[in-house]
């Protein structure tokens, strides 16, 4: 099949010095300035940077959104979202790289993670993918960012989905890790596989309060199982894990990955403020921004083929199948091909 980006790859961009003398803290501008494309960008070599920096904190919407900012003020926008069980350290080797060429890079917690906070204490400690994806606009909004371009796997890419496909104006191209992940709770009732049932099983159990005691009460343990059996020839560290489990501690997280969990086999209610948004979701929206889906050959955790939803991008579109035993935190651990791919399709947006 031709790739749709090939004629882009001669204007590759390139890191200026090392990955790690980018991290820098960026202003609030609308991002106006232009990326370096003079050459290639070098090898990125996984788990090089360990942390990103101060975290910020500003008010948006309903939330207190913690994150990490790296690269000038005023660079075009991209803002990578991570997904469940992991936190803003998956991008801890991306950033740098996307910096470094002079993008403007935030990562932000997800609402409960690390330092992000539902302002008021009797709101819905709410998972809807929907408000997940509400909370990035506000964000956006927030941070006086008109577009950007939104990167990202599991929750995160579920996140820069649902934003390109119901405010494409705010997105201006996408890199989503397993495609399109667009559900509804009507499509979240219809049983499925035997097969594919047992590869949802967490689901299942967040579904009783004894799951959703035993997740509380093992928090930690927990995670480490998901990222063993999603990312099964991942070989991290315990220093490694608990940079991210430390984003588990926030007081909202068990009750919020329940929700969502409860949320898609309608056991849960949602907003009722998002009904109209929902409606136009669960008719399964094409996408239309300029597109890279990728996958890793070892994803151990629950992922449509990509001739499933090839059809759904309808605009400037390519697939990238990342070899090597890489897992279901792709970013983490492939960053050089994550990074690429997000300045690939910047090249097209």
């Amino acid at each position: 099949m031709r790739d749709p980006f090939q004629p882009s790859r001669r204007r590759f961009l390139t890191l200026a010095g090392t990955a790690a003398a980018a991290l820098q803290l960026g202003s609030n501008g609308a991002g106006a300035q232009s990326v370096n494309t003079s050459a290639k960008l070098p090898a990125i070599k996984p788990g090089t940077t360990t942390a990103l920096g101060p975290i910020k904190q500003v008010t948006a919407g309903e939330l207190s959104i913690g994150y990490a900012e790296a690269g000038p003020g005023d660079g075009p926008v991209v803002i990578l979202l991570h997904g469940w069980p992991y936190d803003i350290h998956s991008f801890a080797d991306v950033a740098p790289a996307l910096a470094a060429v002079g993008h403007r890079v935030i990562i932000p917690h997800l609402r409960g993670y690390g330092t992000t906070r539902l302002v008021s204490p009797t709101a819905l400690r709410s998972g809807q993918p929907v408000a997940v994806a509400a909370d990035i606009i506000a964000l956006m909004d927030a941070l006086g960012i008109k577009s950007a371009t939104l990167a990202g796997y599991d929750w995160g890419a579920r996140t820069a989905n649902i934003i390109a496909a119901l405010w494409p104006e705010r997105c201006k191209a996408m890199v989503s890790v397993s495609g399109y992940l667009i559900g509804s709770q009507q499509a979240g009732r219809q049983p499925l596989p035997p097969a594919a049932e047992l590869q949802w099983w967490y689901q299942f159990y967040f579904a009783t309060e004894r799951g959703r005691d035993g997740y509380d009460k093992n928090r930690r343990d927990f995670a480490r199982l998901i990222w063993q059996t999603a990312s099964p020839k991942w070989a991290f560290d315990d220093a490694t894990f608990a940079r991210s489990a430390a984003a588990f501690d926030n007081p909202d997280h068990v009750d919020i990955v329940v929700h969502n969990y409860r949320w898609r086999l309608g056991l849960a209610q949602g907003e009722s403020k998002y009904d109209a948004l929902e409606a136009k979701l669960a008719t399964f929206p094409t996408i239309a921004v300029p597109t890279i889906t990728m996958e890793g050959d070892a994803n151990g955790a629950p992922h449509p083929a990509p001739e499933a939803y090839a059809k759904k991008f309808t605009g400037r579109y390519e697939h990238r199948l990342v070899t090597g035993g890489i897992g279901h935190n792709l970013p983490q651990e492939a960053p050089q091909a994550f990074a690429q791919a997000v300045i690939d399709v910047v090249a097209e947006a």
